[in-house]
């Protein structure tokens, strides 16, 4: 041999390959239906569901974090209307099933106004904060106190 080496093809990682195809989204239905046959040719079989692949934190973490995003985009008044439905979308495909403007927005007002009177009686809210919460509350002609 002329300093060559034969190359050979190590039958555990070829069949590690084809089952990564079996499961691979990316991958076509008949390379999928391929990869199938060449397994079953060497005696093995894919699992019909891809193997559990345990998340780390940080993924875990993340994907939290995106959703949260997701959550946050469907009530921001910034965001288009297919922005949103898109993020509904993508909540309701991992699960997260929330109903969304549920409260008028008279109720909303109120919600506000409850949080500007809270904030002058919190003791952790900073002066100027209590300031514009009572300069808040007047112009819109709520009695203080």
């Amino acid at each position: 041999m002329s300093g060559h080496k034969e190359h050979t093809k190590d039958t555990a990682r070829v069949v590690a390959g084809l089952k990564a195809a079996v499961h691979n989204p990316n991958v076509s239905n008949e390379a999928k239906e391929n990869a199938m046959k060449r397994l079953e040719e060497m005696g093995q079989t894919a699992d019909p569901s891809p193997p559990s692949q345990g998340k780390s934190a940080a993924d875990e973490a993340h994907e939290r974090n995106v959703l949260r995003g997701y959550k946050a985009a469907t009530s921001n008044p910034n965001v288009s209307d297919e922005a949103k439905q898109h993020a509904r979308e993508v909540l309701e495909a991992a699960g997260i099933h929330q109903r969304l403007d549920t409260h008028s927005d008279e109720e909303h007002q109120n919600r506000v106004l409850a949080g500007y009177k809270a904030a002058i009686h919190n003791p952790n809210v900073s002066v100027a904060a209590k300031v514009h919460a009572r300069q808040y509350l007047t112009d819109s002609g709520v009695e203080l106190e």
